[in-house]
């Protein structure tokens, strides 16, 4: 049996991932990706490889079922939730979420997606859920979880619903059903002489007068949200493995939330207090009645907390609700709206250039007990502005990595505070190949970019050959990071070593104190971890980018000195194993026996052969530091 909808075919659920899968295999000669193994369905030992390995949030930190310290680094999949050509789900097949798994795992070396959803598909009728959306968005994002890769999905909204918007408009939106909009009988849209799609946000009356109806649940909107939310999730629950349901990190309730406008009396921070955190309170009770009890809430602020132009700030981030706990995670998004908008910021990113709005994010979570995930950054990469790109998305992932800049990291590590994690905004296969019909208008095709508001910030698109390509320097996106710390990570620093046109950035030199450090690392790339160790037995596991060939990487630490690493065995302390999933990934292991104790890591790809007085020498220089400063 088929139900069709949304202008494709879904298969019944008892048989459709069989089916599935048997036309993967006729389809799997077209699944390639460039300098990656064909994605395949994942053989028993990767689909089982999140068993006891749900994430929990423990000491401010995510923790897996084995006691060690997790950091999710990936992307969102995808702006194209927010289009219509494909029904409002990420990929048009499963064929195409498969090819985007793998190559997200082996040539943007991630480990978490945020997988964006539909309120608009998944409740079309008022009080029905679709459950041919809900299959097919669960085929889909299972994709990503055979790949090894953590979920956390998000029912996205922009602008409130496209449905607020003509066919001549200007601007679109995603998020509520139309059914939500005509209930609301909101005035004609108009944002006046607005330069960017956001100013809608404040400027458009029928925008702020949507959310402001959401927040006070007009109409029962907020109730229907919330239903067809924990409807997703009991399905989800339902149909999904207990190995399967142990990748999902979690559920993002609720995309950058704004007031739309304030009651009487009311600021920013009281309406966080008075409207945004009871709704994430039934949101969490949703989660809970739905078979989420242990998974987290990623709880967003108002949109404009951590905005960093004086005019948009606001007071909020949460302050109001206490201590969150394992039931939450603080989750918000940077954007460098000065960069973006090519006035207010001249000239390039720097060294640090967002230490302290980083450094923000990870005192408010640790102030509300909880972890921190930031679920959306990026920049344009074409355009007026995409010249900044390149520092931009570097100052960023160096924010992430650490809370110092890069000068001052090799004088004051133990000042270098957690290592957070984040989503980059965007993942979209089909960037520049879109065929979206603005607002459904004919004569508004849209192809150019995310076919979305003039946006253009995904990392990736297919060539003419089908293949998935970059569409930023892979020493940028393919990072290294410590994707497991077995205890506490107290500093991590990456010096990816990326370009901005022919230049090469270098933000974080070995010091001329560490003579023999930088001669190791010469030119090359270089990451250095420093942790304390936890009572488990399970070990640290940092990712290898595809830079980083075994047969071309050193280690140097107190845990033993290694070129070229050898393959992992329950008794080699420093080796290189496969990513789970099976594309061709792989992630360093490093093994200790103890508890307690201070352990450092240097790896890189510099210096070819390395001899082996180099390698003792640079590792009596880094023990040296590490007890001198920690």
């Amino acid at each position: 049996m088929t139900l069709s909808g949304h202008g494709r075919t879904v298969v019944d659920m008892p048989n459709l991932r069989a089916r599935l899968l048997a036309v993967l295999v006729v389809l799997s000669g077209s699944l390639t990706v460039a300098g990656v193994p064909p994605a395949t369905a994942a053989t028993p030992s990767d689909s089982l490889w999140f068993d006891g390995a749900a994430l929990t949030v423990r000491d401010g930190r995510f923790t897996d079922g084995q006691g060690r310290e997790i950091v999710l680094r990936g992307y969102n999949v995808s702006g194209e939730t927010k289009l219509e050509e494909n029904g409002g789900l990420p990929f048009a097949s499963v064929a195409d979420a498969r090819r985007s798994a793998a190559a997200l795992r082996a040539l943007g070396g991630g480990n978490a997606v945020r997988f964006l959803l539909s309120w608009a598909y998944a409740e079309p009728v008022r009080g029905r859920v679709d459950t041919a959306y809900l299959a097919a968005a669960t085929e889909q994002l299972r994709a990503f979880l055979d790949a090894g890769i953590r979920v956390y999905p998000d029912f996205h909204q922009d602008l409130f619903s496209r449905y607020l918007f003509g066919t001549g408009s200007w601007y679109t939106g995603d998020g509520a059903p139309e059914w939500a909009v005509d209930a609301g009988g909101y005035p004609k849209e108009s944002c006046g002489i607005c330069l960017f799609w956001g100013q809608n946000i404040t400027q458009n009356a029928a925008v702020r007068k949507a959310q402001y109806d959401f927040w006070h649940n007009a109409h029962g909107l907020q109730d229907a949200f919330l239903a067809t939310a924990r409807s997703t999730m009991a399905y989800l629950r339902q149909h999904l493995s207990a190995a399967e349901f142990a990748g999902i990190a979690g559920f993002d309730p609720y995309n950058e939330p704004y007031a739309g406008g304030y009651d009487s009396g009311q600021s920013s921070r009281t309406w966080e207090h008075d409207l945004l955190w009871p709704f994430y309170a039934r949101f969490r009770a949703g989660m809970d009645a739905a078979g989420w009890q242990d998974k987290p809430a990623f709880v967003e602020p108002n949109l404009f907390w951590n905005a960093n132009i004086s005019t948009q700030r606001q007071e909020g981030g949460l302050l109001d609700a206490g201590t969150l706990g394992p039931g939450y995670v603080f989750n918000t998004h940077f954007y460098d709206q000065k960069a973006i908008s090519g006035i207010l910021m001249w000239g390039k990113a720097a060294d640090g250039q967002y230490a302290s709005d980083f450094a923000a994010v990870r005192d408010r979570a640790t102030a509300a007990g909880t972890a921190a995930v930031v679920g959306e950054f990026g920049h344009p990469l074409s355009g007026t502005v995409s010249d900044k790109a390149p520092t931009v998305l570097k100052a960023m992932y160096q924010a992430l990595d650490s809370r110092l800049p890069g000068a001052s990291w090799w004088a004051r590590p133990a000042a270098s505070g957690p290592v957070l994690s984040g989503t980059q905004w965007q993942w979209d296969l089909y960037n520049g190949r879109h065929h979206e019909l603005m607002n459904g208008n004919p004569g508004k095709v849209l192809t150019a970019g995310d076919a979305w508001n003039d946006e253009d910030l995904s990392a990736v698109r297919l060539d003419d050959s089908g293949n998935v390509v970059l569409r930023q320097d892979a020493r940028l996106l393919d990072r290294l990071y410590p994707g497991a710390t077995a205890g506490t990570a107290l500093a991590f620093t990456y010096e990816d070593r990326s370009r901005d046109g022919s230049a090469t950035l270098t933000w974080n030199p070995v010091p001329g104190s560490l003579p023999n450090v930088a001669e190791l690392v010469g030119t090359g790339q270089y990451g250095l971890l420093v942790w304390r160790s936890g009572d488990g037995t399970a070990p640290t596991e940092l990712h290898l980018p595809a830079s980083f060939p075994t047969a071309a990487t050193t280690v140097v630490s107190d845990l033993g000195t290694v070129y070229a690493p050898p393959a992992y065995t329950s008794a080699t302390p420093v080796a290189v194993a496969p990513e789970p999933g099976g594309t061709g990934s792989r992630r360093l292991l490093l093994t200790d026996a103890d508890s307690g104790i201070l352990h450092y890591a240097l790896v890189t790809n510099g210096a070819p052969a390395p001899s082996a007085d180099l390698l003792a020498a640079a590792k009596a220089e880094l023990a040296a530091w590490a007890a001198a400063r920690f």
